[in-house]
């Protein structure tokens, strides 16, 4: 208040300096006829109501109008009016400078609301924003109080929930507000608003049902900004709460598929081993005098079907280990020829008989990888390949540079991948529908190269058409300092 009183008195001094100065210019420097000095005077008083507003404007048009009577109508130096036209043209003066300092001044304070619409809109939508970043129901009531003070700001603010009895306050060292205020803001529903204390207790509404309520102080808001607050507050606490029950829904729903994808795979891969060696051991127990061809033969089938146990159990631990987050990487710069010429050597009895071709770009930059892990992943894309495409039909292993990322692919031939499961491919335990019962396989060997390819920062995709086959790639970045 006082800033703004001593804003007014220094308008007021103002315009009498600036009054005068019209006068000593006309008067003294440049002499000029009555119309020229009044339409002066109209200027500066319309300019002073845009910066003072009406009151020191009115106070400028009486001063200009004694000075223009007094300097410029005849008889100059009276206050007298000799011709009675003059009387009507110092009317038409006053009248037209008061009228329009206050079309000025209405001008000036529509451009202001307008402002200050404006900032509370930004506000608003700068609110909403970060309303918008926050999905966990707990984070988001602890945070709602601190974005009112950013956004806004206000000296402090607090949010009232009735369902948990708690109060939810802005940062540490604050003002606290009047908490049965709040309460009663929330029962009644009905907003208070204190404009001289800059306090505000707002009900925050889901549509016409009160779900808690808001106090705010320190800041200058209108109605509509509050019941904004209001309603965006109850929007995003909603919202949270139904994006939280989505995902704990969805995370159920995984669970059972889940569930369901380790059965089926227990219930046909683990037990075609164990009835292999249990038919096995039946024969050997059978037959306690059979020829030695016969026994090794058989031992030689328990002997694989345990491999195969061993192998199926090793790779739900590697999965395990993966999702937990417990397998470090040995990063540093590797040749794709040797991560190829790796996988191939440790896949070559599999491949036994069938053609492989390595297209690789001549001058390729080694990746930034581990290479025992990225021959893993080359590994399983490549076992993949093998299992699901015809003996006759040749495996091709491509590689090239694509930007900051080597792109290594694996070809094949076989019967191709459904739009429909080529979303699905890389979930763990997920088989293709009409191959989980013609081939072997556990269904986490694509989910193990997924999480590997996504700990060296990579990414890993299938492209496959049906009837015409299938082509994995995965990316390496570029190790640091490699030239293409």
């Amino acid at each position: 208040m006082q800033r703004f009183l001593a804003g007014r008195t220094f308008g007021f001094l103002l315009s009498i300096f600036i009054v005068a100065g019209i006068a000593f210019l006309y008067r003294q420097v440049l002499p000029a006829n009555q119309t020229t000095v009044a339409l002066s005077f109209l200027l500066a008083i319309l300019a002073v109501s845009a910066v003072w507003g009406m009151a020191v404007s009115v106070f400028m048009s009486l001063v200009a109008m004694l000075t223009f009577n007094y300097l410029f109508l005849p008889p100059v130096g009276n206050f007298a009016i000799a011709d009675p036209q003059n009387w009507v043209a110092l009317g038409a003066f006053l009248v037209t400078s008061i009228m329009g300092s206050q079309l000025s001044a209405r001008i000036r304070k529509e451009a202001d609301e307008a402002h200050s619409r404006r900032r509370e809109i930004e506000r608003l939508y700068k609110f909403s924003q970060k309303l918008l970043g926050e999905g966990n129901v707990i984070q988001l009531m602890n945070a709602i109080p601190n974005y009112i003070v950013e956004s806004f700001e206000a000296g402090a603010a607090e949010l009232f929930l009735p369902q948990k009895d708690k109060f939810y306050r802005s940062g540490y060292g604050a003002s606290h507000l009047d908490e049965e205020r709040m309460k009663t803001a929330f029962l009644r529903d009905e907003m208070t608003i204190e404009a001289h204390q800059s306090l505000y207790f707002i009900p925050v509404r889901l549509g016409v049902r009160a779900i808690g309520s808001l106090g705010i102080s320190g800041a200058r808001l209108s109605r509509q900004t509050l019941d904004a607050v209001g309603s965006l507050v109850a929007i995003a606490i909603e919202r949270a709460r139904a994006v939280e029950q989505l995902g704990q829904t969805e995370a159920e729903r995984q669970g059972e598929r889940l569930k369901s994808a380790l059965l089926d795979s227990v219930t046909h891969d683990f037990r075609t081993p164990l009835t292999s060696m249990k038919a096995a051991v039946t024969s050997l127990l059978a037959s306690q005098k059979g020829n030695s061809a016969q026994r090794n033969e058989l031992l030689s089938i328990i002997n694989e079907e345990c491999d195969r146990l061993n192998h199926l159990v090793e790779e739900a631990a590697e999965m395990a280990r993966l999702e937990a987050g417990e397998i470090e990487l040995h990063l540093a710069p590797t040749p794709v020829d040797e991560i190829i010429q790796g996988a191939l050597a440790q896949m070559k009895a599999s491949l036994a008989g069938r053609s492989v071709q390595v297209k690789v770009n001549q001058g390729l930059p080694p990746a930034e990888a581990d290479e025992g892990r990225a021959k893993d992943i080359l590994v399983n894309l490549i076992d993949n390949a093998n299992l699901y495409s015809p003996k006759d039909q040749p495996i091709i292993i491509s590689a090239e540079l694509a930007g900051d990322y080597v792109t290594i692919s694996v070809a094949d031939r076989g019967p191709g991948i459904d739009d429909f499961e080529q979303g699905m491919i890389f979930d763990k335990f997920y088989r293709g529908k009409d191959q989980r019962y013609l081939v072997r396989g556990t269904g986490m060997g694509l989910p193990i190269a997924k999480s590997i390819v996504a700990a060296h920062k990579g990414t890993i995709s299938v492209t496959s058409q049906l009837g015409h086959g299938s082509v994995f790639s995965f990316t390496l970045p570029v190790a640091r300092g490699a030239g293409a």
